[in-house]
């Protein structure tokens, strides 16, 4: 069973997200590359959960909303 994602953690920087062990960044055991894989939070900031292929359709909600 897969452990449950964190989904903005302390510090996301200590760790590498690439797979479920979630290795600490200075000891990486799965072999998953040479670099540590980054948490969505570093790379898209706090509000990646946000993101995805129906963005645009809830932009196009939330201004239906607001002008009503």
């Amino acid at each position: 069973m897969a452990k449950k994602f964190p989904v903005n953690p302390p510090h996301p920087e200590r760790l590498c997200w690439g797979c479920d062990r979630y290795c600490p960044a200075d000891a990486l055991i799965c072999g998953n590359g040479s670099e540590r894989t980054q948490h969505p939070v570093e790379m898209f900031g706090a509000d990646w959960q946000e993101w995805g292929c129906d963005a645009e359709a809830k932009a196009v909600e939330a201004e239906a909303v607001a002008a009503a």
